[in-house]
Order: structure tokens, then C-alpha cells, then sequence
């Protein structure tokens, strides 16, 4: 049976979870109102990448893009896959789905991505190489998971590349993440790309002159990268980590880069205002305390990546507790209840404000395995 979805939200959950479960989708109205409709390069992009990951996939779309029909083939992985993104999305909108394609794949994976690593729409890859990957390591996924960055790359031209490693598991772990902890220390990287390394120290004290109020234990790295390894565009900024007592890890960031209106047709995103090193800085640190007020065991980019991995867990109680939820959370929940039927039920703690979401897992498994 053909699943029918409409719109274009979630259109990343909705393609990665109908991958997993191999079931058939269609979406419809993509965009259908808009002055520009139908699909966008970053999204075509995705089906691409889907198609070099998987063996059989079947994708058409209709002549004014705004339709997508999509039958998933079987999840191989592989070695030496090269996917050159493009640079109105960061590589991280591209790295998220692949760990999860590559956990079920018949081979391990190991691709190298080339675009754009730091922006303001995406994570950045410091985020992913910092929080994402030590969150999946605490759930188990340890051995042979990889992210490497090789050249950093910003907005418009972008000419970043990193190269990612994902191991094969027959099934995932159950997901139980309900002690939040108190904040112990902040780590954090300061980079810049083509520009004064200056920059780099300016944005540290933008950041320490916030956070030393609150907190003794505060280190952040610069990283001023030029040549080659810089890309093909200018830019700086700041990725902090919050780490707590229990291990839990609360990640913020900003960054100014140019050509933020390159990206065409990306939803809500306005022109982001050339800011000086200390006020990047002092934003990130601003973005961390508010993360860490929210409260919860990861930060509210991270919330739609821990519910999918709860809802393709085991057969048993998973378990997390988070913030108050994120639009993307709300959507994820949406797309996991319609594709993998699992159903997620929620239940305040009035307290802190956090939410505790309890599910039994889909019990996904591995095949190939």
C-alpha cells in the first residue's frame, strides 16, 4: 500500500523512514502555491544521495515538480561513495539520514561529502563531529562510526569536504535518556575561514565574557583555517557544547557567513546581518543558555534524530526526556507514527518543564545481517 503524504514538510523523515521501513510513498502539493514550486535543488540532492546508497529505488516526479512518487530499494552502503552537495543546504542536512541508512545497510558505509560545512540553517559539522556522534556512542553505536572534516566550507560557493563512516548493526539499542544532570563544563571550537585569524580570539572572548559569569570551567579551541583547507568562501564562528554531570551533551552555535540568500526557497530564512567576532560570540553563548534552560537530555536540533532512534529501537520501552518541543520534533512525531505506526505518549513534569516521551520501538531489523 502506497503511503500519501502532502506538502513539503519533513520531506528528509518522511523519504529516510520510508527507506527503512521499505514501504512506498507519494507526496503531493509540494510547494503547489508558491512563486517558485515543486522540489529544490537541496531536496533533489537528497534523492540522489538515496539512490547511490540503495540498490532498486524507483523515484518520478511529474513535470512541475510539485509530485513525488518514491518506492525504496534495498539499503547497501558501500565504500568510496563520493555525493557532491548543494550549497543552499549544509552537508549536515545530508549526514543525519545517512547515519541512520548506513546502520541498516548490507555493507558499511563510507562516503565523502563536498559542500557547505558551516552555516546558519544546519548544524555544522562541528556540532555533528561533537554532539551527534558521542550521543549515538552513549546509545551504543560505537564501533567504526567516523566524521572527519577535511577542508571547511561556507556560504555562497561552499568547497568543504568531510568524509563520514557508518558501521552496520543488526538492530538498534532502546533508547532510555531521562537524567538530564546539572551543567559541569563548556567546550566549545572557534573557526574562521579566509579572514583574519584574529577573528578567532575575538569571537573566544565574545563568548567567555558571558559564560565565566556563570561557569569557571570554560575552553574554547580556535581553529583559523586558510588555503586550501578553507574552501572557496569567507566566514567565521562559534560552536559551544554544555556538557552535564550525567554525560548529556547541549550544543548552540553561531556564525557569520555571506550569501545566505543563495539559498533560494528555504522556508522563514531571512538574510542574516554581518555581525563583528565578539557579538557572534556573545550570541552563541546567549543561544547556549537559553538551550540549557529548556532543559532536557539533548538540544532542541538533536530532538527529531533521538525520537527516530527511539521509534526504530527495540520492541520495548524507550524512553527520553526533552526540552520543551521543537516544530521539527512535532513533525517527526507526525511522520513516525504515519510510517512506522509507533506512537509516542507524553506527559509533563511540571517542574522542570521537560517532557518525558515514552514508545515501544518498531524492533527494526537488519536483514542483511
Amino acid at each position: 500500500m502506497v503511503l500519501r503524504f502532502r506538502g513539503s514538510c519533513s520531506f528528509r523523515t518522511r523519504l529516510v523512514l520510508a527507506t527503512l521501513a521499505g514501504r512506498a510513498i507519494r507526496i503531493d502539493d509540494i510547494r503547489a502555491t508558491d512563486q517558485e514550486p515543486g522540489l529544490r535543488d537541496y531536496e533533489a540532492s537528497l534523492l540522489r544521495l538515496l539512490e547511490k546508497v540503495t540498490n532498486g529505488c524507483v523515484v518520478e516526479i511529474d513535470e512541475t515538480g510539485t509530485a513525488l512518487r518514491y518506492r525504496p530499494g534495498l539499503i547497501v552502503g558501500g565504500a568510496g561513495l563520493v555525493h557532491e552537495c548543494c550549497s543552499s543546504r549544509s552537508v549536515s542536512y545530508f549526514l543525519e539520514p545517512l547515519i541512520l541508512l548506513g546502520i541498516f545497510g548490507k555493507k558499511p558505509l563510507s562516503i565523502t561529502l563536498r559542500g557547505v560545512t558551516n552555516d546558519a540553517v544546519d548544524p555544522s559539522v562541528d556540532v555533528f563531529r561533537t554532539v551527534t556522534l558521542p550521543l549515538l556512542k552513549k546509545l551504543g553505536i560505537e564501533e567504526g562510526l567516523e566524521l572527519k572534516v577535511i577542508r571547511r566550507g561556507a556560504r555562497p560557493l561552499g568547497g568543504g569536504e568531510v568524509q563520514l563512516r557508518v558501521p552496520n548493526l543488526r538492530s538498534l539499542p532502546a533508547v532510555d535518556l531521562t537524567d538530564e544532570g546539572m551543567i559541569k563544563r563548556v567546550r566549545g571550537v572557534s573557526y574562521s575561514m579566509k579572514v583574519s585569524p584574529q577573528n578567532t580570539n575575538r569571537m573566544v572572548d565574545g563568548a567567555r565574557g558571558l559564560l565565566n559569569e556563570l561557569l569557571a570551567d570554560v575552553y574554547i579551541f580556535t581553529d583559523a583555517v586558510s588555503g586550501a583547507a578553507s574552501g572557496l568562501s569567507p566566514g567565521y564562528g562559534v560552536t559551544l557544547v554544555a556538557e552535564t554531570t550525567t554525560g548529556c551533551l547541549i550544543s548552540a552555535e553561531a556564525c557569520a557567513t555571506t550569501g545566505l540568500s543563495a539559498a533560494v526557497g528555504l522556508d522563514g530564512v531571512d538574510e542574516e546581518p554581518l555581525l563583528v567576532p565578539e557579538d557572534i560570540g556573545q550570541m552563541a553563548s546567549q543561544l547556549l543558555l537559553e538551550e540549557v534552560k529548556r532543559g532536557g537530555v539533548v538540544d532542541g536540533a538533536h530532538q527529531g534524530l533521538i525520537l527516530m532512534l527511539a521509534a526504530l529501537g527495540p520492541e520495548e520501552l524507550n524512553q527520553v526526556r526533552l526540552g520543551p518541543l521543537t516544530p521539527q520534533a512535532v513533525r517527526t512525531l507526525r511522520a513516525v507514527r504515519d510510517v512506522l505506526g509507533v506512537v509516542f505518549h507524553l506527559r509533563t513534569e511540571r517542574e522542570s518543564g521537560t517532557i518525558f516521551l515514552t514508545a515501544i520501538g518498531s524492533g527494526l531489523k537488519n536483514m542483511a545481517k
